[in-house]
């Protein structure tokens, strides 16, 4: 079970990759100090620093695009299955699953992981499909929150909340520290309706748990996604809004965006201006917040509320400019961007040694992957990397993220562009 800790160490100091502690210290002794028992008060956090600096090395070629945009933000699906149906995720029909054999089992996702770490990837989001019906989500999430110690600084998740309340505990023990929660409405019927099943209860229980476990330090970084479609949920926008009255939760709004099989049309589609207007009519002190250079959102609160409000404005302002998301579907491939069509396989290139056989744990120790991934963070003196595996796969990711355009298609041209269903993309 999960249980607090108090930090006992001083203020972190963090430089590139390097984090440095420190500690305040107190004389026991009678006299007073004199000027020369003391170094300079700079000199205690110059030396760490400028050793920092010096240790510090440029963010990885492979994962930087011609845009200058750095890609240490990696989302990965580990399952095409889903225990609901929502309108604009799945297609009506439903989809054909992948094989298991075609899909990646956890030491390739491990591996993948540790490779990306080893370039600078700082945030590994695990989706799906729905990331808590994988079976071995929780030894996964384990071992993937042990790269902590290469460099990863945050694990999260995506997540419907159906199943989430039956594996918060062990999840945050593993390192989890933020949850994305996709709820696209307040009310139980129309739950039903939206995500062709039961279960809203169920979604609250894992909201409230997770709020719980916030109140005795967990630390869990909760978003809950709403995706806003007109005549089906836009009449909630205010009662999102108002789940942060007194609860530290931000909401995100979502403009409905068009993926194959879930019917998008431009009259669906509810455009964040019009979402503004709808809650400045009832709190006209609606105001802006600072966001960070890489957040996907625009973030707003209303003042005097403990939550924010997000809005994601895919389709009517992009955020191009500062992505730095990188994504690898349940079967292996990379996708530079969602609403990009072109993918290369990741997983082909790892099980080449392995004669294109799913890679076990056995295989993934007698191919020794996570020494030699290991490797792949330093440089030779001939500035080529260590292992012939490593830099073929990095000249591919490479190669993939060079082409990354300057922005997605607009509006008028996604619709008609082909894609995968959601579901198969991870959200």
């Amino acid at each position: 079970m999960f249980s607090p800790c108090k930090r006992i160490l001083g203020p972190r100091i963090a430089w590139g990759r390097t984090t440095v502690v420190t500690t305040r210290y107190q004389s026991t002794h009678a006299r007073p100090a004199t000027t020369s028992e003391l170094p300079p008060p700079e000199r205690s956090v110059q030396a760490p620093r400028l050793s920092a600096l010096k240790s510090a090395k440029p963010f990885s070629n492979f994962l930087t695009d011609t845009f200058n945009r750095q890609h240490d933000y990696l989302r990965i699906s580990v399952t095409e299955r889903c225990n609901l149906r929502c309108l604009y995720c799945m297609p009506e029909e439903g989809i054909d699953l992948s094989p298991s054999a075609k899909l990646l089992t956890s030491p390739e996702i491990l591996y993948l992981s540790s490779l990306f770490v080893s370039q600078g990837v700082t945030k590994i989001r695990l989706t799906g499909g729905e990331p808590t019906v994988r079976k071995d989500i929780v030894p996964l999430m384990q071992d993937i929150g042990k790269l902590r110690q290469n460099g990863l600084r945050e694990l999260c998740l995506t997540t419907n909340g159906i199943s989430l309340h039956r594996k918060l505990d062990p999840m945050v023990e593993a390192g989890l520290t933020g949850v994305n929660l996709s709820l696209d409405t307040l009310d139980p019927f129309q739950f039903q309706i939206m995500t062709r099943r039961k279960g809203f209860d169920a979604v609250m229980k894992s909201i409230d748990r997770i709020l719980e476990m916030n109140e005795v330090g967990a630390g869990i970084k909760l978003k809950i996604n709403c995706v806003v479609m007109r005549g089906m949920n836009d009449r909630e926008i205010l009662p999102f809004v108002e789940l942060g009255r007194e609860k530290p939760i931000e909401v995100r709004f979502i403009e409905y965006m068009p993926f194959d099989g879930n019917k998008w049309n431009q009259g669906k589609m509810f455009p964040y201006q019009e979402m503004l207007a709808v809650i400045r009519e009832k709190y006209p002190t609606f105001e802006k917040v600072a966001d960070h250079k890489n957040d996907t959102s625009k973030t707003y609160r209303v003042p005097g509320f403990e939550g924010r409000v997000g809005f994601i404005t895919s389709m009517t302002h992009n955020f191009c400019g500062t992505c730095n998301r990188l994504r690898i579907t349940s079967d292996g491939n990379l996708k530079v961007c969602l609403f990009g069509n072109s993918e290369v396989s990741l997983r082909d290139i790892i099980r080449k040694e392995n004669n294109g056989a799913p890679i076990d744990v056995d295989a993934m120790n007698n191919l020794q992957l996570l020494e030699t991934v290991q490797r792949a963070a330093h440089l030779s003196d001939n500035g080529e990397l260590m292992n012939e595996r490593e830099r073929e796969i990095l000249d591919i990711i490479g190669m993939a993220v060079k082409r990354k355009k300057a922005k997605h298609a607009g509006m008028e041209e996604l619709k008609d562009m082909k894609n995968r269903p959601m579901i198969l993309i991870g959200g």
